[in-house]
């Protein structure tokens, strides 16, 4: 079994889903007492948080990669980033590793392609809706059509990840919230939605709705569980 190198801490009520995800799948994969071999680093999200509103990018790479190579030496053999949003740095934090990072976008397009789906509705943070990191490399990458809702929409969706579901603040109005914006981006035409925040499984989960919903923390520590039990 190869390591598993987790970056978290971004926020950690979604590392928590990613060490649990990894550790469910490799037991039900192996059975008996296995587990997971997980190396990981978790980062105090205040800092990063800060660095985000003053759009000090590179400041954040810089962070990140250092922690990541922490990760490295610790043992991994393959690293992810426990968040969506951090992967505007993903290119840093791969220069500044030899292991290989597994990006979670690819890992959730391969799924939806995979499907044959063509057009999905992508929720997450301001960031992650309006720029161009990682709907660009849905769409130039994946050949995937991709729907963000409108602006205020976006300021609710960005407003409750911050200030809720990473303080684990799990409220029934913000669910209606959010189910009534999936709703808006299914009639524009999006075939499913991407829960592209990997707080976002906290509050939606498909037993809600009949959208079909592709959650990114699910999908992430479900590739790193193939790959880590993989042979070569």
């Amino acid at each position: 079994m190869k390591t598993i190198g987790l970056l978290g801490g971004m926020s950690w009520e979604s590392t928590a889903l990613y060490y649990r995800i990894i550790n469910e799948q490799v037991k039900d994969q192996l059975g008996g007492l296995h587990s997971a071999r997980i190396a990981m680093v978790s980062v105090d999200f205040h800092d990063i948080e800060v660095l985000q509103k003053q759009g000090k990018w590179d400041e954040a790479a810089e962070l990140l990669a250092t922690s990541a190579q922490q990760v490295e030496k610790a043992g991994a053999d393959f690293l992810l980033i426990c968040t969506n949003t951090m992967h505007k740095v993903a290119p840093q934090i791969q220069a500044a590793l030899s292991i290989p990072l597994i990006h979670l976008a690819d890992a959730t397009a391969q799924r939806i392609v995979a499907q044959g789906i063509k057009t999905v509705g992508l929720l997450g943070t301001n960031f992650t809706m309006e720029q161009d990191f990682y709907k660009g490399r849905l769409t130039d990458q994946h050949g995937l059509n991709v729907i963000v809702p409108s602006e205020p929409d976006r300021q609710i969706i960005h407003r409750i990840i911050y200030e809720e579901l990473c303080l684990g603040d799990i409220k029934d109005s913000s669910r209606q919230q959010y189910l009534s914006i999936m709703n808006k981006m299914a009639a524009s035409g999006a075939e499913a939605i991407i829960e592209g925040c990997t707080e976002i499984t906290l509050l939606v989960q498909q037993q809600h709705t009949d959208i079909l919903l592709f959650d990114t923390t699910a999908i992430h520590a479900e590739a790193a569980v193939t790959l880590a039990l993989s042979q070569g």
